[in-house]
């Protein structure tokens, strides 16, 4: 069997599905590996990550690609399908597929489904935004939206704050009261369906907004002083989960400025002249790596504009593979016939 590091030459790969990824990748892990990556970002340790989008009717597929550096010689590409119609269908939004290979020689390792990662890296960037921007005794969290989504996005806030007490908001009631069971269960914490998440907010020490809204409902007069909140559902032009006035008051941090400017929260900021571009507090990374500070008050207003990071997939994918290699377990089949 071929170390974690060491391609095997045999054209062998491996193949990990939706529940090997669940099975190898634990929450505390996937953000172990997602801040490392933020940190070596940080530091201009990484290469520049690449994104294509390809837009279909009705959805569209998004590539995104990267390589850790020379500690985690990796190259990972990731390419997902976004068809928000598809729960209408029985499939589900997002379906893709993950693909590593060696840096160093280009050898083939692993395919692995790429919609586990994506939830678990998404929300591990989340608890790594919280552990650096949210008050310390952050005890109080809001979620709004209770699809697939939120569910990693209470687990990585579970797993760097001291949650007590959550609120979970749907547009369908339905959803955050199975939602509200379901997480309650597994974290063993308080989780209430909220009717109206106007009326629980300013109860609430964090916020996550991730909804597919295509217009901003959370508006500066609804958040109140010292709250964290990480804004994740805008991940294209179209889509707005907050006021531009928000961010207008807040300590705004990006995982990528440039990417947030163009399809983010920030880049409607921009575009209704609210914000500017060196009003951006820092990237993750740079904090992460300790080039800029996090909170630096209990009553400052933090935002976290989450786009997502190709990094991350690589740091979520490469932890994945790891642990199947040093377990031994995996399906392999053969890619390449290396005898000719």
């Amino acid at each position: 069997m071929a170390t974690p590091h060491t391609s095997s030459g045999t054209g062998s790969v491996v193949l990990l599905s939706q529940n090997d990824v669940r099975r190898l990748l634990t929450m505390p892990d996937c953000i172990a590996a997602v801040e490392q990556a933020f940190r070596l970002y940080g530091e201009g340790k990484t290469t520049k990550p690449g994104v294509l989008g390809v837009h279909t009717e009705g959805g569209g597929f998004h590539i995104k690609a990267g390589i850790l550096g020379e500690e985690k010689p990796y190259f990972v590409a990731k390419v997902n399908g976004n068809y928000p119609g598809n729960p209408g269908r029985g499939l589900p939004t997002i379906q893709g597929v993950l693909y590593l290979a060696d840096a160093r020689n280009g050898v083939p390792l692993a395919l692995m489904d790429s919609a586990e990662i994506t939830n678990l890296r998404t929300g591990a960037a989340t608890g790594i935004a919280a552990k650096y921007l949210a008050r310390k005794d952050c005890a109080t969290a809001l979620l709004i939206g209770c699809g697939v989504q939120a569910r990693t996005q209470l687990q990585a806030l579970a797993a760097v704050l001291p949650l007590k007490q959550v609120f979970a908001y749907s547009i369908d009631a339905a959803q955050a009261k199975a939602f509200a069971q379901r997480m309650a269960a597994e974290l063993r914490i308080d989780v209430t369906p909220a009717e109206d998440f106007r009326s629980v907010i300013g109860r609430c020490d964090a916020c996550v907004t991730c909804t597919t809204a295509h217009e901003w409902f959370l508006s500066a007069a609804d958040v109140p002083p010292g709250m964290f909140i990480a804004a994740v559902g805008a991940d294209n032009e179209h889509k707005q989960e907050l006021q531009p006035e928000l961010l207008a008051k807040a300590k705004v941090v990006t995982d990528i400025t440039d990417q947030c400017a163009a399809m983010g929260d920030l880049h409607h900021a921009l575009a209704a002249g609210l914000f500017t571009r060196d009003r951006v507090h820092a990237e993750l990374g740079e904090i992460v790596a300790g080039k800029k500070p996090g909170r630096t008050s209990t009553q400052e207003i933090t935002i976290f504009d989450s786009t997502g990071m190709a990094l991350q997939d690589v740091a979520a994918a490469v932890a994945v593979y790891e642990a199947a290699a040093l377990q031994g377990s995996a399906q392999r089949f053969g890619l390449v016939d290396r005898s000719s």
